[in-house]
């Protein structure tokens, strides 16, 4: 379908389809800007790209979700700031690309995405990663998964303006279904980590509360900043290489303001090393180390928000193995680990206790480990 729609935008047929999927984290938040361990996955949910180049130097961007409305710029004349809304993010890959030496031009791009925007899946990441693989493939670039996933962020660090970490744009890239994506953030090294939730009896629920969040409000770059302050008075590289054991005279050396941005990062650190030993031997017991997770986001780091608070604890008191925020924060979505045969009453526990909260509705649906980014056809 949306291919005869890039027809009717542009005149022509695309040379081909890519998507590239949101993600979930399962534990490891706010740990990939201080060089540490996350544990993604990536979803079925997917951001499509129909892309054809084009030799005039425009890069022209449509979007489903805005028909008939065709963004055009000038490639040549990319620059920060140049772009607004969704289309800053194909636009900065383009630019990237561009500042890395790759001799890439100007392209016809439709966009399609079913990954809920503003809800802590990642569908930026998603949005970046579908084009950067598109303009791979069709420039015969040969770069490889990782690299794509460094120029992505790197399109939304310094052409979008976010100081998002890595991990969303490596598990979109690099995420295989049927596993979890362990990632050290450091040297990018991966290590794929078999997750298969209904083998094991279990269903893996994403609650997006509805509460739609902007990383770059600024909240975002003041916590990365916080943690980055306290890595330079601490001696340190990063907060990564703060050993538990070493945790409680770190914070006596700190103001207080920062304390609590320290300890998450290393109980967190902590709790993806408990959750990869978890998952390859009963992923049923992952449950509380999620709940942990989620009561130091929302303590330590205060990132969490009433909605996100409620889901989870509606989850847990209904019967959930355990459940947590996924993503920045400030919103977004909720985690929800549970047996098979609970997830129908646990999902309705939730929203009856949204309702009766007087918030907006979840969207309650089932996460399923998928593949990364890849062409379609």
């Amino acid at each position: 379908m949306s291919a005869a729609v890039f027809r009717g935008l542009f005149g022509h047929d695309p040379e081909g389809e890519w998507a590239a999927p949101g993600r979930v984290n399962l534990i490891g938040e706010h740990t990939d800007y201080n060089d540490g361990f996350s544990l993604p996955i990536a979803l079925e949910q997917t951001v499509r790209a129909w892309v054809r180049r084009r030799d005039d130097g425009l890069l022209r961007l449509a979007s489903t979700r805005t028909p008939g409305r065709v963004v055009e710029l000038d490639v040549a004349a990319l620059a920060p700031g140049g772009a607004e809304g969704w289309a800053a993010y194909p636009a900065g890959v383009v630019w990237t690309l561009r500042r890395a030496g790759h001799a890439v031009g100007g392209a016809d791009v439709l966009i399609d995405s079913d990954v809920p925007a503003g809800a802590g899946l990642s569908s930026s990441a998603a949005l970046e990663c579908a084009v950067a693989t598109a303009y791979a493939d069709l420039h015969g670039l040969g770069l490889e998964p990782g690299e794509l996933a460094l120029l992505a962020q790197r399109a939304e660090n310094e052409f979008v303006g976010v100081p998002c970490g890595v991990m969303d744009q490596m598990a979109s890239m690099c995420c295989r279904a049927g596993s979890a994506l362990h990632l050290d953030a450091r040297d990018l090294a991966t290590r794929d980590i078999p997750f298969d939730p209904a083998a094991a009896g279990l269903v893996l629920l994403v609650v997006d509360t509805r509460v739609h969040h902007d990383l770059g409000d600024g909240a975002y770059a003041a916590l990365r900043a916080g943690c980055e302050r306290a890595a330079a008075l601490l001696g340190l590289p990063a907060l990564r290489d703060l050993a538990p054991a070493g945790l409680d005279a770190a914070l006596g050396r700190l103001p207080a303001e920062l304390r609590p941005l320290v300890r998450h990062v290393v109980t967190e650190d902590e709790r993806v090393r408990q959750a990869v030993d978890l998952l390859e031997k009963d992923p049923a017991a992952l449950g509380p180390i999620l709940t942990a997770g989620h009561a130091s986001l929302r303590d330590d780091y205060r990132v969490s928000c009433p909605e996100t608070d409620l889901a989870v604890a509606s989850a847990v008191a209904a019967g959930a193995l355990g459940a947590r925020m996924t993503g920045g924060g400030f919103g977004g979505s909720v985690v929800v680990l549970v047996e098979q045969g609970a997830a129908a009453e646990v999902a309705d526990a939730v929203t009856a206790a949204f309702a009766a909260a007087g918030h907006t509705a979840p969207e309650i649906h089932t996460a399923t480990p998928s593949r990364g980014a890849h062409r379609v056809r």
